[in-house]
């Protein structure tokens, strides 16, 4: 996965003129970014790589099936990866227009032909069940206001043996980002209790799929699971 992280670090700097303040965070591409991730998250350069790329490390190198990311947000992190995957079918869902906008546009500088964009609400995707063979969420769950109907909806799509996978963040792990959502991203509407704690997460996952693996890295909870 070293690779591929290097491959999304690469292709960034090619993206980089419509980086915003969330892409900056994101991929610590941005002096304000890197701030803001070491203060409010604790990450570092190693620390902020070891999230992505465990986060992403169910994905197959070779994978050739069928792949829904949702939410897709401003593509940032995965469309590099996406390019790489020539012969997958993917989907990219997201609520937000603009967002998806940035995701898209992000496509289209990078040629990728084998995503499709759909708005579209977590809660009630618009496709039929068992229909993909990877789930990808990064960075949705603690925004969702229906974390129930994602979970459900998530775990409805997924076909039989398929991957659910991807992180969001989780209290109990890092004081100073917990002090930073209550204080910050809660009041300005940026993310939505009630949140998961590792051990929360673990059992609700352990209820639902054949295999689950959780862990943290700070406060960023990383899932792979098999229906």
């Amino acid at each position: 996965m070293q690779d591929r992280h290097e491959e999304i670090r690469r292709s960034y700097k090619q993206l980089g003129d419509i980086a915003g303040l969330y892409d900056g965070i994101i991929t610590r591409s941005t002096l304000i970014g890197k701030l803001m991730d070491s203060v409010i998250w604790g990450l570092d350069e190693e620390l902020a790589a070891k999230w992505v790329n465990e986060a992403l490390s169910p994905i197959p190198e070779d994978f050739s099936g069928r792949l829904l990311e949702v939410p897709v947000g401003t593509g940032v992190i995965t469309m590099p990866v996406f390019r790489t995957l020539e012969k997958a079918q993917i989907t990219c869902l997201d609520y937000s227009a603009d967002m998806m906008k940035n995701a898209e546009r992000r496509a289209e500088i990078l040629d990728i032909r084998n995503v499709s964009f759909v708005q579209g609400d977590v809660g009630k995707l618009p496709f039929e069940d068992e229909s993909f063979d990877i789930v990808l969420s990064l960075n949705g769950f603690h925004a969702f206001p229906d974390k129930e109907a994602a979970y459900r909806e998530t775990f409805r799509v997924l076909k039989k043996g398929g991957v659910f996978c991807g992180c969001f963040y989780v209290a109990g792990e890092f004081d100073r980002t917990d002090w930073f959502v209550r204080k910050l991203y809660v009041p300005k509407g940026f993310f939505t209790p009630p949140f998961e704690t590792l051990s929360t997460l673990r059992q609700r996952l352990e209820k639902m799929y054949e295999k689950v693996n959780v862990h943290s890295v700070n406060a960023e909870g990383i899932f792979c699971c098999i229906k």
